[in-house]
């Protein structure tokens, strides 16, 4: 919700200030020119269609002023946004956007139409753009003479970055698709380097990759989120379940490792941990735990499965996962009455694992009858 509120005021605050002090700036003509009489006679029509009428007329006279065609094409826009019709301000931003393509306030505009209308590419589209435009300008060398003006223009070119910059990371937290989402994180990092949203954006990098099944993008972008933030939960989470499951030799000891980093990181002993924390530390000693049973250490893998029940109760598909692998652990020993109170436990839980579950507590079931 605050992301959306900040949003809001940025964009209230460019839209303010109009399209001329930015990076690519138009409609600025020279007063008495044949564009400015034409703007004036415009500006004094008070029926709105009228208007769009005048300014189609305008945009064909000055079609030769790359100016003139943004400035009348986003006028148009303007109209159709404030109609309602997302679609017509879009095509005429767009066709304003040709005649500027690095122009700031028109990149704001129609990423805030692609918003409203929650075309989310578009708004990657268009947010990547201007992020891309921002940066260039940033590159050129300001003269020294530079004025107040300046100043101010850099002000309202910086928050129209800022806007675009949440902009697009509000359309990656929306997207759905994992292949999609992670087009859009890689677009949004060649736009906005060093964003103030990094931290956030990298979770949803991971579990697209996750979803993916990219398991060498994966553990690259994870290794790479851990030499900035070693204690990095998402990240050494991740990686401690990609290699438990993975074959190669040396995988399952790499997730003992990250999966004792996560426990120690997140430090759910502490007095003033908060439940994700301990869930989080509650799915590193499940995953510890499977770690050394493939390892056939199935009494260090007990002692780690029951205190990932333990944290894990209150998370219904993660405890199932625990409780499963904790009752395959006390069948491995024999243990099969301990075995038969977890899993009872388990096949009470719907979900993926109660099939597993159910299977296995006949198994065990058997196994007591027999000792009998």
């Amino acid at each position: 919700m605050k992301r959306h509120v900040i949003l809001a005021l940025l964009l209230l605050t460019l839209l303010s200030v109009g399209l001329r002090a930015q990076v690519g700036k138009i409609g600025e003509f020279p007063a008495g020119s044949p564009e400015d009489k034409a703007l004036q006679a415009i500006t004094a029509e008070q029926d709105g269609a009228k208007r769009v009428t005048m300014y189609e007329d305008f945009i064909q006279k000055f079609s030769s002023n790359p100016s003139a065609a943004a400035y009348g094409n986003w006028q148009i826009a303007q109209y159709y946004q404030a109609s309602g019709d997302t679609q017509k301000a879009m095509d005429y931003g767009d066709k304003a956007l040709a005649a500027a393509p690095d122009n700031l306030g028109l990149l704001v505009f129609e990423t805030n139409v692609a918003q409203s209308a929650k075309n989310y590419a578009k708004v990657m589209d268009y947010a990547v753009k201007g992020g891309k435009v921002y940066n260039a300008a940033q590159t050129q060398t300001k003269p020294a003479n530079a004025e107040d003006s300046d100043a101010d223009e850099a002000a309202t070119d910086k928050n129209s970055y800022n806007f675009m910059e949440a902009a697009a990371f509000n359309a990656i937290a929306s997207e759905n698709d994992p292949k999609t989402r992670m087009d859009y994180i890689e677009a949004f990092g060649s736009a906005f380097p060093k964003s103030q949203f990094a931290d956030q954006i990298a979770p949803y990098a991971m579990i697209s990759l996750s979803q993916l099944n990219d398991m060498p993008r994966l553990v690259a972008y994870c290794e790479k989120t851990l030499t900035t933030d070693p204690n990095n939960l998402s990240a050494l989470l991740l990686l401690a379940n990609a290699y438990v499951d993975d074959s190669k030799p040396g995988s399952v000891a790499k997730a003992v490792t990250y999966a004792q980093r996560a426990i120690t990181a997140a430090k759910a002993d502490a007095p003033d941990a908060d439940k994700a924390h301990k869930v989080s530390a509650g799915a590193a000693h499940s995953t510890l735990g499977y770690a050394y049973m493939k390892e056939d250490k199935t009494v260090a893998a007990i002692t780690e499965l029951r205190a990932a029940t333990t944290l894990l109760k209150d998370e219904p598909d993660q405890n199932a996962i625990a409780l499963y692998r904790l009752g395959y652990a006390y069948a491995k020993l024999r243990r099969v009455d301990e075995a038969r109170s977890v899993l009872m436990e388990a096949v009470r839980i719907p979900g993926p694992v109660q099939k597993p579950a159910q299977d296995l507590l006949l198994k065990v079931n058997q196994a007591r009858a027999k000792g009998r």
